[in-house]
């Protein structure tokens, strides 16, 4: 040390830099319609970065309201330089029905659609089908092995299209799942709801009366079987989502009539059970969900509908009972 002067002060540390705080997980529902948006409200609830498509600008405003990156995708007509969270995203759920004489419109850009996913950060693929694939199997229970029979255009359409996910994503190294739904119900969209609008029955719901069983799940239980797959690694699972008990439709509404008039008689504008009385089809098919609770441990929170219909009701609020959609299983 130097006579006379002073030593210098040591050197204060360096503030060690913060590490990079990971992105939030990114998920682009193509479709955001009654389940794509069930689930977009819930995984931003969770701190995800949600993106979305939707039919119209009205609806958009709906989603950006809610928090998401909403974009209206014309099916027939928008391109893939439409989407441009679709490079961004980490997970994409697909919930575009096919078009009748077009297929899946995305899948009609194969080659580019390819690319995009493969130049991103796409790790997880979920694509939403339909047990109408199966075809009618004679009332038998069906599981994910059966070789499929679809038999409308429709169901085709919705085979073809599980094909063509499953094909653009041979060569891609993520998760790729394909859900096979049965009807779909939850709250604002179940036979409560359209007994207490008073709505007639559309051609669609009358083909459904006769059938002996029918498939369905509550969007609660879709979304559970969406968290579980994210922490499965798959490359071309298949995976039936229904509930455990097919029951026929004309059941499902008488309980949920009877629910319905316990509730508050003066909300039944009309009996809409249907008449099935000499019409029962002994056909169709009993599909298994051993599967999802298996590999997935997927509990199911309504494994019957009445289970799902007695929350749907415990949900209603006092003079407000249902919202703008109609329920059809």
């Amino acid at each position: 040390m130097v006579p006379g002067v002073s030593s210098p002060s040591p050197a204060a540390p360096m503030a060690s830099a913060a590490p990079p705080q990971p992105k939030p997980s990114h998920m682009l529902v193509l479709g955001a319609g009654f389940v794509g948006r069930y689930v977009s409200e819930r995984l931003l609830a969770q701190g995800w970065r949600v993106s979305g498509t939707c039919t119209s600008p009205a609806k958009r405003k709906e989603l950006v309201m809610l928090g998401m990156d909403a974009s209206v995708f014309d099916a027939t007509s928008s391109s893939l330089a439409d989407l441009q969270s679709l490079r961004d995203a980490t997970h994409l759920l697909i919930s575009i029905p096919p078009i009748p004489g077009i297929g899946d419109p995305l899948l009609s850009s194969h080659a580019d659609l390819q690319r995009t996913i493969n130049d991103g950060n796409l790790q997880w693929l979920c694509y939403l089908s339909s047990t109408s694939v199966y075809g009618d199997c004679g009332g038998a229970w069906v599981d994910e092995d059966r070789t499929v029979n679809p038999k409308s255009e429709s169901a085709k359409s919705r085979y073809a299209a599980e094909k063509g996910w499953l094909n653009l994503i041979d060569d891609l190294d993520l998760s790729a799942f394909i859900f096979r739904l049965g009807g779909i119900y939850g709250p604002g969209r179940s036979a409560m709801d359209t007994i207490t609008k008073g709505k007639s029955l559309s051609p669609r719901q009358k083909s459904r009366e006769s059938k002996q069983y029918t498939a369905r799940i509550h969007v609660a239980d879709i979304y559970q079987a969406i968290l579980a797959s994210m922490s499965v690694r798959s490359s071309r699972r298949i995976y039936n989502v229904v509930d455990d008990d097919p029951a026929p439709r004309a059941e499902v509404f008488a309980f949920a009539q009877s629910l319905v008039e316990r509730r508050d008689p003066n909300l039944i504008v009309h009996s809409t059970v249907p008449d099935t009385q000499g019409r029962i089809v002994a056909a169709q098919k009993r599909v298994s969900n051993d599967r999802l609770k298996e590999e997935l441990g997927v509990r199911l929170l309504h494994p019957t509908y009445k289970s799902g219909l007695q929350g749907i009701l415990d949900s209603w609020r006092p003079n407000s009972t249902y919202s703008n959609e109609t329920g059809d299983v």
